[in-house]
């Protein structure tokens, strides 16, 4: 087998909150087929606040790139782009901790990262081939989010405003804004951007032609369509 098919694919996907992430996350993975591509969440890597009182825990500044683990993410997707297999965490976003069980996560020819502060780090987007950055309007993010942190997370309305007015705005204006320099494509729309998806899909099977010679039947059938 030549060295070549062992070349795994790193694909960033940043953008504020509520931009759509993951939606164009999800629309890669229905390309590619989910034997071929996984995603990996950023937001799983936040460090694990158990030890402090959960009065401190909901204070803190979870958009700061100090909130998130770096060092055991970049470690994971070193390990993962080299064809060994990782134990993800599993944070509990209404307990602000890490859960005990974890997520495996296998051999895959593509990984997609997404998250708010992927580009903060340089030795992390260095580790990418595909930067992403997902924009949408504030207004637009700012409903987004309120829907899944009173859906998914449990949070009341007055702690999801106040969040948003203390950390998420400053912390978009200081970082996850100027990270979109950073970016190869800026996605306006995110995954309903159906032009951007087909250029990223086009981007996607040069570097499958690069490292394995082939094109997977899946993404030939993606554009057979």
């Amino acid at each position: 087998m030549r060295a070549v098919t062992t070349r795994r694919i790193l694909i960033g996907i940043a953008g504020g909150s509520g931009s759509g992430k993951t939606l164009v996350a999800r629309n890669i993975v229905r390309e590619l087929g989910s034997d071929r591509v996984v995603i990996i969440d950023q937001d799983s890597y936040y460090r694990n606040l158990e030890d402090i009182p959960f009065r401190d825990r909901e204070a803190r500044n979870f958009d700061h790139p100090d909130a998130f683990d770096n060092d055991m993410l970049k470690h994971h997707i070193r390990e993962l782009l080299q064809g060994r297999g990782v134990e993800q965490p599993i944070y509990d976003y209404a307990e602000h901790r890490r859960l005990d069980e974890t997520r495996h996560i296998g051999d895959h020819l593509v990984f997609v990262l997404e998250g708010i502060l992927i580009y903060v780090d340089p030795e992390l987007r260095a580790m990418m081939d595909i930067k992403l950055f997902v924009d949408a309007d504030p207004d637009v993010r700012f409903i987004r989010r309120m829907r899944r942190d009173l859906v998914e997370r449990g949070r009341s309305v007055d702690s999801i405003v106040r969040q948003y007015e203390e950390s998420v705005r400053p912390m978009h204006m200081q970082f996850v804004e100027p990270s979109k320099r950073y970016a190869d494509l800026i996605i306006p729309e995110g995954g309903h951007n159906q032009v951007a998806i087909d250029m990223v899909r086009t981007k996607i099977r040069e570097l499958l032609r690069e490292r394995s010679g082939a094109i997977p039947p899946p993404m030939e059938r993606a554009r057979a369509v």
